[in-house]
């Protein structure tokens, strides 16, 4: 059976309320809960964090996830963010290796671009081995601004540079099947931290085109398995939306630099989000602008208000069915659904 038919029977198996729970990469809940929220919403997976991580040793993180999986009828993403440096979950703590992940930038200046492609499998190879199949990067923001906020989590050298470190931690991660995120599209720039609040970006879509899309355009090439949106509102595109609730951003992801890939949102659980769709729950918006994967903490607000749309005619089955198509098919890439 090929790849499109398997996913069909797949999706003809599922009910809406599955279907749905696909929809979300919710951050994983502490404890037992995890369990029963699983069986629940059969979500299509979860964030999860330095707290899954510290207190845990390596045996106990695979027992962890594996409970998750094994209640779930399809299985789950298990994400993390360990970019390298100021952003680490797992490797900051000293049970699970014997030094954390440097930072990009840092890891380029000591040891090359050798130093990246044998640091990204060290990578790989202690996520996949605690059962993380996942992992939230490599960062394709590029800015020359050394007081930006995403300043220490960039590569940093120049747009071209950033282009080629994106595509060697790409290919090395799809080579090894732990599944990507280039992140933050269309690219963060000098723009504030968007946890705390909104930020706005006034640059010309030339400026985008010379430098910020370079990265992503080469992780596309090299057959990154997601892209994440971000926050920022970028008005060369949308003056009124932040990124991650904009259509005509998706639509250039889409339809200009052609990525048919999983599009998931940045974490909706920010309270300036809900600024832009009057109060209520963004998933919703989120995806009807185009996006397929959800972050977020109020995962139940944000099924239920899915599913609502879903069965009101809001929501077109057809959108939900090929958000759920380009999942699966993800998770078939990553050997997660043989």
């Amino acid at each position: 059976m090929d790849v499109k038919a398997k996913i069909n029977e797949i999706i003809s198996g599922m009910s809406t309320e599955e279907k749905v729970g696909q929809l979300f990469l919710a951050h994983c809940p502490t404890g037992e809960p995890a369990v029963e929220k699983t069986k629940k919403y059969q979500f299509g997976g979860f964030v999860m964090f330095a707290r899954d991580f510290e207190t845990f040793s390596p045996d106990e993180v695979r027992s962890m996830i594996g409970s998750y999986q094994d209640v779930s009828k399809i299985p789950m993403i298990i994400s993390t963010d360990e970019e390298g440096g100021g952003v680490l979950r797992v490797s900051k703590f000293p049970q699970f290796g014997e030094q954390p992940f440097k930072s990009p930038s840092d890891l380029f200046n000591t040891e090359g671009w050798e130093g990246v492609e044998s640091e990204t499998y060290r990578k790989c190879k202690l996520l996949l081995s605690v059962g993380v199949n996942m992992n939230l990067a490599p960062v394709c923001d590029y800015t020359p601004d050394e007081n930006a906020y995403i300043r220490k989590r960039v590569f940093g050298v120049s747009p071209e540079d950033t282009a080629k470190f994106v595509d060697i931690v790409t290919s090395v991660m799809k080579k090894e099947k732990l599944g990507s995120s280039l992140k933050h599209f269309p690219g963060y720039g000098g723009n504030s931290d968007t946890h705390k609040g909104m930020s706005s970006d006034s640059r010309p879509l030339s400026e985008f085109e010379e430098k910020d899309l370079l990265p992503f355009i080469a992780g596309i090439k090299a057959g990154a398995d997601s892209v994440m949106v971000s926050h920022n509102i970028v008005e060369c595109f949308d003056k009124d939306y932040p990124s991650s609730l904009s259509y005509p951003v998706h639509e250039y992801l889409r339809n200009t630099l052609g990525y048919d890939g999983v599009i998931v949102t940045d974490s909706l659980t920010m309270s300036a989000i809900r600024e832009f769709t009057e109060g209520k729950d963004p998933c919703v918006r989120a995806l009807l602008c185009g996006n397929d994967m959800i972050i977020t903490s109020k995962y139940e607000e944000g099924y239920a208000c899915v599913l609502e749309a879903v069965k009101n005619g809001e929501v077109a089955m057809e959108i939900l069915d090929k958000a759920v198509e380009r999942i699966l098919n993800m998770k078939i890439n990553l050997g997660l659904i043989k």
